[in-house]
């Protein structure tokens, strides 16, 4: 994921810029919310949590007070917009804004040690959603489930929720999300008369066909380089083939699930639909690719649409289409998409609890969720990513009610150790430099070991 940025209309005036961690990798029918009650909307397959009952329920609809927020918008005035709407609905509430470093690694770094120190400021701060565990594990993050009722959970997209859960406590609120899409060249598709694949099988022969044709020098780019990203891309495949890395806090990269989507990525290469080279690809690459006009598939994360857009750097300006990731054949009518994105986390230390949780939950809420996403931020809640009126925004953004969300393997203070044991030993996979079988099972006891280990992901 990029850093934080302003409008579509100003992103498709710059160029992408990406890092190597990802920020964030970085989107049923619904209950009453805390404060309000969300839409009713389509159903979507994904792991479900259990969230345990509340142990202190704060009743916050007539806090006042002060709080300092510690955001990580690093452009554009969404911030700003976001206080002044909360402060004209709470008018007893002050929001102090702290603006944190643009860098996750410095900021995570810097709220770490503010709040180890025992600072009651910021109340409320933006984080990484591969934080929860690992700031729940240093007690630098208060368990948001126990003071806010069950209800209040019912409001997200599911699998965002998930992905906040350690130990069967919330401790994070998904603001904004981020996840990837399928980019194709529609105007590839039509001239060879193929349809817009739902199987990763269709993308795999639709991309050798257009490519023996001689439509196109590649097929399919992704990222496939040794880092965090390369996790993104295995734990979707992962979830499409049924399976997960963690089960019951160990490792289970030893099964036919893992087999197949490893298989299938090693497939990509060796059948030549993907280059070779895609294994030192990360995001700035595998979009070069696309947007030359050399490959016919991308797997990207949502800002490739306005990069593919921006005629200052992009060759297929208006021959682009994109769509929810596919999934195997046989396992439903689109696959599953790694979050990514920025969650809202409660300082243990706050002096005004009260106030803190009624911003939470207004930052959750529908008004909120429409400011964000108006200044090209994905929501997090069923009633506004589902809205059928979201696609004014951007075309990604209409394809929110399809996407299953799939959180990384985060939801232990271990997630950098199990993330490095994922992508070093799938990259050497994808390489050659071993078999599947082999880069499966080092992957399992690689994460087991670091699973019994001590450490808190060097917080």
């Amino acid at each position: 994921m990029k850093a934080r940025t302003g409008n579509w209309a100003a992103v498709v005036a710059i160029a992408s810029t990406t890092t190597a961690l990802l920020a964030g990798c970085g989107q049923t029918q619904s209950g009453n919310t805390a404060n309000g009650s969300a839409a009713i909307a389509p159903k979507q397959n994904t792991v479900s949590t259990n969230v345990v009952a509340p142990t202190h329920l704060v009743n916050y609809s007539h806090a006042s007070g002060s709080i300092v927020w510690a955001e990580s918008f690093t452009t554009g005035p969404v911030a700003k917009q976001l206080v002044a709407a909360f402060e004209k609905k709470y008018p007893k509430i002050k929001v102090t804004m702290q603006v944190q470093p643009s860098s996750t690694d410095t900021n995570r770094a810097d709220l770490t040690a503010t709040i180890s120190g025992g600072s009651s400021t910021p109340d409320v701060y933006m984080g990484d959603v591969i934080w929860p565990a690992q700031f729940a594990h240093a007690q630098l993050a208060a368990p948001l489930s126990d003071y806010l009722p069950k209800s209040f959970w019912n409001r997200f997209s599911n699998g965002l929720v998930q992905g906040a859960t350690y130990n069967g406590k919330v401790y994070a609120a998904p603001l904004f999300a981020d996840t990837a899409f399928l980019y194709y060249r529609k105007d590839l598709l039509q001239k060879y008369h193929l349809p817009v694949p739902t199987t990763w099988e269709q993308v795999k022969s639709e991309a050798a066909t257009i490519v023996k044709k001689g439509g196109a020098k590649y097929g399919f780019v992704w990222q496939g380089a040794d880092y965090e990203g390369l996790t993104c891309d295995f734990d979707e495949y992962l979830a499409d083939a049924g399976g997960s890395v963690l089960t019951n806090g160990k490792a289970s990269l030893n099964t036919p699930a893992a087999n197949k989507a490893l298989s299938f990525m090693r497939s990509l290469i060796t059948s030549g639909v993907t280059p070779k080279t895609v294994d030192t690809f990360q995001e700035p690459q595998s979009e070069n690719v696309f947007t030359q006009g050399q490959a016919v598939f991308l797997r990207n994360w949502s800002y490739a649409w306005s990069d593919s857009q921006n005629p200052a750097s992009s060759k297929v300006v208006g021959k682009v289409g994109v769509t929810a990731l596919p999934t195997f054949a046989g396992h439903g009518s689109s696959g599953y998409s790694t979050v990514g994105g920025w969650d809202l986390y409660l300082n243990p230390h706050t002096k005004d609890l009260a106030a803190a949780l009624q911003f939470i939950d207004w930052m959750t809420s529908p008004q909120a969720q429409e400011i964000l996403a108006a200044n090209s931020e994905m929501p997090t809640i069923k009633a506004v990513a589902n809205s059928p009126t979201l696609k004014k925004y951007s075309p990604v953004f209409a394809l929110l009610p399809k996407v299953k969300f799939v959180s990384r393997p985060s939801q232990t203070p271990q997630y950098p150790s199990v993330s490095k044991a994922i992508y070093d030993n799938v990259n050497e996979a994808l390489a050659g430099s071993v078999s599947v079988s082999t880069a499966l099972k080092n992957a399992n006891s690689q994460i087991n070991s670091a699973q019994s280990g001590s450490g808190s992901g060097g917080l």
